[in-house]
């Protein structure tokens, strides 16, 4: 299968937060925020453990350079290339969050 860059897709459910998204794009396009709460797979009586929540994602398609580090570093494969190219070219519309993100994940792979 060929790889078609187009615009970068993200299963908000998957993505940890990580952070290695942002930390290695050259750009710096990828944020993302998020938030710290009690595991709900603790087993009970255990000490509680804490993971990280995703609250939101944004890319900034007109700082990105479409060089897909982002997808190769996601250990968690929550990031993909779709072939479908869905902004314009006003800089108010090129910033996509995890909502906008996650309407260009299709399951055609």
């Amino acid at each position: 299968m060929t790889q078609k860059r187009g615009v970068i897709a993200l299963l908000p459910s998957d993505c940890t937060s990580c952070m290695l998204c942002v930390r290695e794009c050259p750009t710096w396009c990828i944020s993302l925020d998020s938030h710290q709460a009690p595991d709900p797979n603790t087993p009970q009586g255990a000490k509680p453990r804490l993971i990280n929540v995703l609250d939101d994602f944004r890319i900034d398609f007109s700082r990105c350079m479409s060089c897909g580090i982002c997808v190769e570093v996601c250990p968690f494969d929550c990031l993909k290339w779709e072939d479908k190219v869905d902004y314009d070219d006003s800089k108010e519309n090129m910033t996509h969050n995890s909502e906008k993100l996650a309407t260009h994940w299709t399951e055609n792979d």
